[in-house]
């Protein structure tokens, strides 16, 4: 097993519940020190707190350990409304919000996220005729044809 996947495990076991998940763990070289970026979201969303417990309980773990030789910085967040979707869970929990989906052929979709499958997503995207009135069009997207998803932010 690699250190990213040690770490991963650790940090499964540190997280506050059942509805917190890992969105991504990074490990990089900066200079002498690594640096370890832990990235994790919530059904709900995350709080620092929940940060803050789940960085003491790993940093205490991966100490004792030893697994990260000399000096490290470890950052956990959560993944800020630009960090693009990664997960089915992701998904679920933007359902109801406008998202912007570039897709692998580099076409792209704009429009509200209706439902989420197991193998795809559904948007409901504007079509716009000339003299009528925009309508919705349902759109399914497999995943594997999903390149990049970003939440779009609304100050409406």
């Amino acid at each position: 097993m690699n250190l990213k996947q040690t770490i991963e495990e650790i940090v499964e076991k540190h997280l506050p519940d059942d509805s917190h998940f890992i969105v991504e763990i990074q490990i990089k070289d900066k200079g002498p020190k690594k640096v370890l970026n832990i990235l994790i979201d919530g059904d709900q969303g995350v709080n620092i707190e929940s940060c803050a417990a789940v960085s003491r309980a790993v940093g205490e773990e991966l100490e004792a350990k030893q697994l990260i030789d000399g000096a490290y910085v470890m950052e956990v967040s959560s993944p800020g409304l630009d960090y693009p979707l990664g997960s089915r869970r992701q998904y679920q929990k933007n359902v109801g919000r406008s998202m912007r989906v570039h897709l692998q052929d580099g076409k792209e979709l704009e429009g509200k996220l209706a439902k989420v499958g197991q193998t795809e997503i559904v948007l409901l995207v504007k079509k716009k005729e000339k003299g009528k009135k925009a309508a919705e069009e349902e759109v399914s997207v497999a995943f594997e044809q999903i390149k990049k998803s970003i939440v779009l932010v609304s100050f409406k």
